[in-house]
């Protein structure tokens, strides 16, 4: 049977919607905060924990910068402001972007999500410790990929997943 609009069946659309936006991202921030708080409680700054030899490690590390350690440079409340501004005018564009997406954008919204999530996760660690705690090393010999945490890996996996729906869902049409 057919629902029209205001019935039941729409409704449930929009609020399973805004539940696959909020539930993944509230995941993501409380795994994020969570195994930092464990690594801050068992491994010292500084130090290293090999873990695969020759491909991984947790470590503990400080960014004051962005991704990759870019701009990490002690002090600056410029670049701590814009750092802050940035991050708060992103997640206010992500959840714009989602107020703008259909039901059929399942994938895209999943994917925002992941975004979002790992955007307040990083936001917490700047506004109460001015800096993100990273513990991640991957290597391979002396070459490392720069430390990160649970909250970049859900930026860079939600990104990918908007990109691959974004194509897959315009190339569909």
């Amino acid at each position: 049977m057919p629902r029209g609009p205001g019935s039941y069946g729409v409704c449930y659309g929009v609020k399973s919607n805004y539940n696959l936006l909020a539930l993944p991202a509230l995941t993501i921030v409380i795994l994020d905060q969570l195994s930092k708080f464990l690594v801050v409680c068992t491994i010292q700054l500084h130090e290293t924990i090999p873990v695969i030899n020759g491909f991984f490690n947790l470590v503990h590390i400080r960014n004051r910068g962005i991704a990759f350690g870019l701009m990490n440079r002690p002090g600056g409340n410029l670049i701590f402001t814009f750092l802050i501004t940035s991050t708060i005018g992103a997640i206010v564009l992500l959840v714009l972007w989602f107020l703008r997406l259909k039901n059929e954008n399942i994938g895209v919204i999943l994917g925002l999500s992941l975004i979002l999530g790992g955007a307040v996760g990083n936001l917490v660690d700047r506004l109460r410790l001015r800096e993100v705690i990273d513990f991640l090393d991957l290597y391979i010999g002396p070459y490392h990929w720069p430390a990160f945490n649970v909250a970049d890996s859900a930026i860079t996996v939600g990104a990918f997943w908007v990109a691959i729906n974004m194509i897959f869902l315009h190339s569909a049409k």
